[in-house]
């Protein structure tokens, strides 16, 4: 996924402050994965291994574990999806419905 999307679609924008923070989860630290990464983000690499270690359970670094991802799953879920097609549609339709004030909201809390 990094090398067929992410980072085809990061040439698609500038990015050169960007920062790409990765959670500490062996599964993704990998050291190819990391190695990639270093070689795309360089200094700005935040992740178990990479140059600024990733702090656990940071609320104020992971958004996403404490706010998106919860919020994500009970709307995903609310209508039982039965097949993995209804569940991809919903995946697609809440993530599409979430706007940038919310994730500005989300960040500044």
């Amino acid at each position: 996924m990094i090398t067929n999307f992410f980072i085809p679609e990061l040439n698609n924008h500038d990015v050169q402050e960007l920062w790409f923070q990765q959670d500490g989860a062996t599964c993704h630290t990998a050291r190819a994965t990391i190695d990639l990464l270093k070689d795309t983000f360089g200094d700005r690499l935040i992740s178990r291994f990479g140059p600024v270690n990733w702090p656990p359970r940071s609320c104020d670094l992971t958004p996403l574990d404490y706010f998106l991802w919860v919020y994500v799953k009970s709307l995903v879920y609310a209508n039982k999806p039965q097949t993995r097609d209804h569940l991809e549609d919903n995946i697609r339709c809440v993530i599409s419905d979430i706007r940038p004030q919310m994730l500005e909201k989300v960040i500044e809390n």
